[in-house]
């Protein structure tokens, strides 16, 4: 396929932006005298603006603009209400977590969940089973991010899905290694704003191309009247698989580690509290939007076989290439906006476990030496994208399901041990490590063996056991001292 320049012009200009963002950004850290809390956190000083773009930005990924929009194309307008069970994940992230995860962060110098899973229950073992468990999924849910950046460039300028790759992976990566947590708060503001962008642009464009909303329901009724019912064709989803994703995509969201760790930076409780009104309703806008995109690209863009082609595709289709290009930024900020934050997580995870080691029953071992901290932030940051850059090149047909099997993986481990651990004084470690290691085992086996549980995504089982062995371990052993529980419970 001919590479088309006029596309490559404003993607060229989207990303010289965010190099931009993150040289500015990288000032910052030259000036901080606290490496460890200025790269991986940001100083703690995001507004409410910041706050919501980062936490909507950061979650909304690949598989919100690509993926999505793609399994919509195949499943209607039943895929698009269970999007729509995505739209109060900030209201609940920041209502649950926001205010206590940020005070006790200060407390403790939090920089990332592994910092609060050491201060609450003070033990090796729930500290290296997180490490282990955010890592391995982070590369999975990253996989799905590189994949979905490659074949955006690929379906929109002609490249090479190799070449794609290449290109998405030195973008986000260098500026993420770059600038840090700062950088990637920053470029996910942007990201956000285009995002919202773009979604107008592509689904007014998807709309004006089918002749209007009554003739592409009249269409998509001729093509399968499936595609109008909450449940799909085949009846794929069934009304317990609705509701389970309630649990998947909307409640357990609370466990996400790089959702969950922008409650540790933000300003004061006013910027928790109007990131928690713009957070909602720019979700709930992009979550609706795209995939719509998806289900009226049936009728645009019939016979499709691989659908997560459908938004790169609908883009070229409806708008002109200059402006295609343009919109090609939107997409392309969902995913990178996603990856960055899950890069500077597990990078902050492996340097603060690997160079700051626990050790003992008390405190961390003395910090090694600022230089080495800052050498061992950007290397493992460059190390941890080369290795998903590796994964990434064969990809699988729909990378929605990658990305649903990283957040389950994610809040299998993560979801009790944090919101137990804010709020039941009895919580320890024993309930915790018995909770991540029931919780990710009965999320694999289920996975792998059972596929849905009474209709249900498996993810609803799955927390049920990590609850129960969290609590039965819990009160069976001994409860935590005073002196741990002290900074968690302070007036």
């Amino acid at each position: 396929m001919k590479v088309d320049m006029t596309l490559l012009i404003p993607v060229a200009f989207y990303l010289a932006l965010m190099y931009a963002l993150a040289l500015w950004s990288s000032r910052g850290l030259a000036r901080s005298s606290n490496f460890m809390e200025e790269y991986f956190i940001g100083g703690r000083t995001m507004g409410g603006l910041v706050l919501a773009m980062t936490l909507v930005a950061t979650y909304t990924s690949a598989s919100s603009f690509i993926g999505g929009p793609g399994v919509a194309y195949t499943m209607g307008l039943g895929w698009v209400l269970l999007a729509v069970t995505q739209v109060p994940t900030a209201w609940l992230t920041l209502g649950v977590l926001g205010k206590r995860f940020a005070i006790i962060g200060r407390r403790i110098g939090a920089v990332n969940i592994n910092d609060f899973l050491w201060a609450r229950y003070r033990s090796k073992a729930v500290v290296f089973c997180g490490s282990l468990s955010l890592v391995l999924f982070f590369i999975a849910a990253m996989v799905a991010q590189f994949i979905g950046g490659a074949r955006l460039f690929e379906s929109l300028t002609g490249l090479d899905y190799h070449l794609g790759l290449i290109l998405f992976a030195l973008s986000v990566v260098l500026y993420t290694t770059v600038g840090g947590f700062r950088a990637v708060a920053l470029t996910d503001t942007v990201q956000g704003f285009v995002m919202m962008i773009g979604t107008v642009a592509i689904l007014w464009g998807t709309i004006r191309a089918g002749g209007g909303v009554g003739p592409i329901m009249e269409t998509l009724y001729r093509t399968d009247p499936a595609l109008l019912t909450p449940f799909g064709p085949g009846n794929f989803i069934a009304k317990p698989y609705i509701l389970s994703f309630w649990v998947l995509v909307c409640f357990a969201v609370i466990g996400l580690p790089h959702t969950a760790v922008r409650c540790m930076g933000y300003r004061d409780a006013r910027s928790m509290h109007q990131a928690i009104f713009i957070g909602t309703f720019v979700m709930g806008f992009l979550m609706l939007g795209m995939h719509l995109c998806g289900v009226f690209g049936r009728a645009v863009l019939p016979g499709l076989t691989v659908g997560d082609r459908i938004m790169p595709e609908l883009t070229l289709h409806v708008l002109p290439p200059l402006w295609a290009g343009v919109f090609l930024a939107g997409p392309l900020a969902a995913i990178m906006s996603t990856v960055d934050s899950q890069l500077i997580l597990a990078s902050a995870t492996l340097v603060k476990d690997l160079f700051v080691r626990y050790g003992g029953p008390g405190e961390p071992l003395p910090a090694p030496r600022e230089e080495k901290l800052r050498r061992a932030g950007f290397a493992t940051t460059a190390l941890l994208g080369l290795i998903v850059f590796g994964a990434s090149l064969k990809p699988p047909s729909l990378i929605v399901w990658i990305n649903l099997f990283a957040f389950g993986g994610l809040e299998a481990a993560f979801l009790w041990p944090l919101v137990l651990g804010l709020y039941w004084r009895r919580a320890n470690s024993a309930g915790a490590l018995a909770s991540m290691v029931a919780g990710v085992t009965a999320f694999f086996l289920l996975t792998v063996h059972v596929k849905k549980f009474l209709g249900m995504h498996v993810i609803v089982p799955t927390l049920a056991i990590a609850l129960a062995a969290f609590v039965t371990v819990s009160l069976a052993t001994k409860a935590p001292d005073e002196a741990t529980l002290a900074p968690f419970w302070e007036d």
